[in-house]
């Protein structure tokens, strides 16, 4: 141990020499995390603020027939406006989020007490048009609403007769849940940063010094392979939980001066605690599998070509959760990168991890860091693993 002490401290001294790939290394996920967080919720906020309370223009479709239905839209902050020629072309070209079309029998059906027919022209995949489309809705909504209610008391009847079943909601979740709900991406950064945040310096202190010839000298002194290699991890591992650490911090510092709902996420210190340790087992898996690779590649730029497939992998489960939502099940602790993300997404969202998923999930991150500096250890003891090119 105090050998692989020695080399750790050895690589940690030569890094921080490099203040540039230190400062890169260290301070860029803790800026650019909180500027994303801060910049991306007052964009969104001002965005909901404005499409809410903003006066919401609606082109209208034979507006003549609905006179009434118009002055009713016009009283919730709704302007009619001039109906296209085209009207999907124009919700496709996003010249109108939605349309409104009034049926040519709406007055005829209307006065007949049948169900008048409107028409609501949008495209769904268009994100910015679902505020606008939900407004519309929901006034027409209000407006069927009121319309059926004062037809049955015209006719001596309750206007609740038309409401037979009375349907009440009841959310069964937490405060914290639903913020957490805005957090979504924040368990693939994380795991990302955690992962490949050692990057730089796991190459540099093996495929670098491969290259530069350094690492020959290093190899022939006393201390077996398998120390200096636990060494070189030793110092990488402290440098990643170091860089995670402060993008902890930087998320906690900027929930309390982020806008909105997000100001409401407690970040407290022993949230703090289990995101550190969540993430441990995570640092360790990615800087053994990196030490795999820089062994076994030749210069650091093979090394580096492995990183655009790395980072590919932290966002698997964020996919496969958004097309397959599952429940929470024991084994899922156990698969790498899916482990993480259910952790991180049971702390976000508040919610107890059983003492079983934690044993699960500890045992099986640490069993495959260990598996993989079996393999790096294998690596480290080849004779031409001292030599370039």
């Amino acid at each position: 141990m105090r050998a692989a002490w020695t080399v750790a401290r050895k690589e940690l001294i030569d890094l921080f020499r490099d203040r540039k790939t230190v400062g890169l290394g260290l301070l860029l996920g803790p800026l650019l995390m909180p500027g994303i967080i801060l910049g991306t919720g007052a964009l969104v906020e001002n965005k909901v603020r404005t499409q809410l309370e903003s006066t919401l223009d609606l082109p209208v479709i034979g507006a003549a027939g609905a006179p009434n239905l118009l002055a009713f839209l016009e009283s919730r902050n709704i302007s009619i406006g001039a109906a296209p020629e085209d009207p999907v072309r124009a919700v496709r070209d996003q010249d109108a989020p939605v349309i409104l079309r009034i049926d040519p029998s709406y007055p005829e059906r209307w006065r007949a007490s049948l169900p008048a027919p409107v028409e609501l022209t949008y495209d769904s995949s268009l994100q910015d048009a679902q505020i606008p489309l939900k407004r519309v809705r929901q006034v027409l909504a209000e407006y069927s609403a009121t319309m059926g209610a004062l037809r049955g008391l015209q006719r001596g009847a309750s206007p609740l007769g038309g409401q037979p079943v009375a349907v009440a909601m009841r959310d069964a979740a937490t405060p914290e849940a639903r913020r957490g709900m805005l957090l979504t991406f924040l368990p693939y950064l994380l795991i990302l940063f955690s992962f490949i945040g050692s990057a730089a310096l796991v190459i540099d202190v093996t495929a670098g010094e491969r290259e530069r010839q350094s690492l020959e000298p290093l190899l022939a002194t006393p201390a077996a392979r398998t120390t200096i290699m636990s060494g070189k991890i030793l110092a990488a591992c402290l440098f990643g939980m170091l860089g995670v650490m402060l993008i902890v911090l930087a998320f906690k510092l900027s929930f309390q001066l982020a806008p909105g709902p997000l100001q409401l996420v407690d970040v407290s210190l022993p949230v703090v605690f289990q995101l550190l340790v969540v993430l441990l087992p995570m640092v360790l898996i990615g800087t053994t599998l990196l030490t795999l690779i820089a062994a076994g590649a030749r210069s650091v730029k093979e090394a580096q070509s492995y990183l655009s497939v790395l980072m590919l992998l932290p966002i698997v489960p964020t996919i496969i959760l958004m097309v397959n939502p599952v429940k929470n099940q024991l084994w899922q602790f156990a698969v790498p990168f899916l482990a993480q993300n259910q952790m991180l997404l049971k702390l976000i969202r508040n919610e107890a991890i059983a003492p079983g998923e934690w044993a699960v999930y500890m045992a099986c991150g640490f069993g495959l860091g260990l598996l993989l500096w079996l393999l790096a250890a294998r690596l480290y003891h080849r004779e031409s693993l001292g030599v370039s090119g």
